[in-house]
């Protein structure tokens, strides 16, 4: 894990160690119990698994971590986060800098986590995802906000197409990140911390 600031960019593993505690946080029962307990269900495909832990109450990144550790994890998952990011805007470099300027925005932002997939990064704040970022063209960056109630108007657009959020901003240069979008940083932060 790297960490910069009030940032800091994290791989899988440590998404996976903090499913583990959010598991034994919210059942009582640790990562070993449970996996003693998927062994014993009988189930036999990872949809039937994922339908039987969610009758047990379990959802999320914590059933994300059962199934993993029933049917393995994906390569992307053990690779290097720093890795992964450098993939995403490997045929994008134009982008690069517009991603390197919208993390130096976040980091007055308050405590973020950074967790690169393979082709977004989540944007984390102490208690949810706030927003991701994803390198969708070779000429354009999109920033997905989960911005409960607002719709999109002005330079927020529909983020259909887009993991998460309800809306997303559109850039294309470094210049894009201005006091507009930081504020709508500020704003998408706040509304999940």
């Amino acid at each position: 894990m790297a960490q910069r600031d009030g940032m800091n960019l994290v791989g899988w593993q440590s998404m996976m160690d903090h499913a583990a505690g959010l598991l034994e946080q919210r059942t009582g029962s640790d990562l070993a119990e449970w996996k003693e307990r998927v062994a014993a269900s009988g189930t036999t495909s990872e949809p039937r698994l994922r339908a039987w832990l969610g009758e047990q109450g379990v959802g999320g990144y914590s059933q994300d971590l059962l199934v993993y550790e029933t049917y393995g994890y994906p390569e992307f998952m053990r690779t290097d986060p720093a890795e992964l990011i450098d993939e995403q805007f490997a045929d994008r470099q134009a982008l690069r800098p517009v991603f390197d300027e919208l993390l130096e925005a976040v980091v007055d932002l308050g405590v973020v986590t950074i967790q690169a997939r393979k082709t977004y990064v989540s944007l984390v704040s102490p208690k949810r995802t706030f927003a991701i970022v994803k390198p969708s063209t070779k000429s354009r960056l999109d920033i997905g906000l989960h911005l409960p109630g607002r719709q999109p108007a002005g330079r927020l657009l529909p983020a259909k197409s887009l993991p998460k959020g309800n809306v997303r901003i559109a850039l294309t240069a470094e210049s894009g990140v201005d006091d507009e979008v930081v504020a709508l940083l500020r704003e998408c932060y706040e509304a999940n911390s």
